[in-house]
């Protein structure tokens, strides 16, 4: 029994290791870029929203996260969600203080946390 714990634990730590969260888990402030004006916010936004359409999602993310643009981060973590990487779509719903798209993935880690746990 605790052979198949140890096995089911590496696989695990395998799996994470392999969906490697750049930038960290979560951003350790979650405030946009103070003395943006709503006018730099809008171009900023646009520009963001354009490179999200062209498929550049990263740096659309990185600006969306500078003015705080919750909408274009949700966006940005359905497309991340969407491909499997339900970490990173975790890290801009939390930004975008979107607790509806984000509480399935937390549903979903405490599953696996208890099926470990349940194990022991």
């Amino acid at each position: 029994m605790k052979e198949k714990n140890n096995n089911i634990e590496k696989n695990f730590i395998q799996e994470v290791s392999k969906k490697g969260i750049p930038d960290g888990f979560i951003k350790v402030t979650d405030n946009p870029v103070k003395g943006l004006t709503s006018e730099q916010k809008v171009i900023l936004n646009r520009k963001a929203n354009a490179m999200f359409n062209a498929g550049n999602i990263e740096d659309a993310r990185r600006i969306f996260i500078t003015t705080g643009y919750s909408d274009g981060l949700t966006r940005v973590g359905n497309y991340y969600s969407s491909n499997n990487e339900p970490l990173k779509a975790l890290k801009v719903y939390y930004l975008a203080h979107n607790s509806r798209n984000a509480e399935p993935i937390y549903e979903n880690i405490a599953k696996v946390l208890s099926s470990i746990l349940k194990n022991d």
